[in-house]
């Protein structure tokens, strides 16, 4: 478990979601101790886990091992349907275009992600797919929920493998 700042007025909802992106977290820890860009997901419905995911590009050899699609398509196995309306997914990095994608055709809930990415943002960052007028299905999305560890993952990942 990571040792995280608290809002200086914890609320319920907080409490939640940093409940969930703590485990996305761990899933996304795991991933790059498997030599995998650290990005962690976690799908829950009603409260309970339905399912994780983890980068596993290099592992599978599968440009579509992306921890969100990897948890989206778990949790339609679990529940028996692609349909995943009542599911929230929690992810430690902003989706990328073909992850965002994937989370409108899921009819996924809601999305609650960490940290911005400026380079493949698919949600708010760089393009903005759940309000384009291309998408067929509101998702409810919230940010910035442990954001600053989850960068901070992903940083020092980098910055062990690409020295300068």
């Amino acid at each position: 478990m990571i040792a995280l700042p608290s809002p200086a007025i914890a609320s319920p909802d907080y409490e939640h979601h940093h409940r969930w992106m703590t485990i996305a977290y761990e899933q996304a820890v795991s991933a790059g101790q498997a030599g995998e860009i650290p990005i962690g997901a976690v799908i829950i419905q009603h409260g309970e886990l339905l399912a994780t995911g983890q980068n596993r590009r290099e592992r599978d050899r599968d440009p579509c091992g992306h921890a969100e699609i990897i948890a989206i398509r778990a949790a339609a196995a679990q529940l028996g349907d692609w349909r995943l309306n009542d599911c929230q997914l929690y992810v430690t990095l902003e989706p990328c275009p073909m992850c965002a994608g994937a989370i409108m055709q899921a009819r996924l809930g809601q999305l609650i992600y960490a940290a911005d990415d400026p380079k493949a943002g698919a949600i708010r960052s760089l393009l903005n797919l759940p309000d384009s007028p291309a998408s067929h299905h509101h998702l409810s999305v919230l940010s910035g929920i442990l954001a600053e560890p989850c960068g901070q993952l992903l940083r020092d990942w980098f910055r062990q493998r690409r020295p300068r």
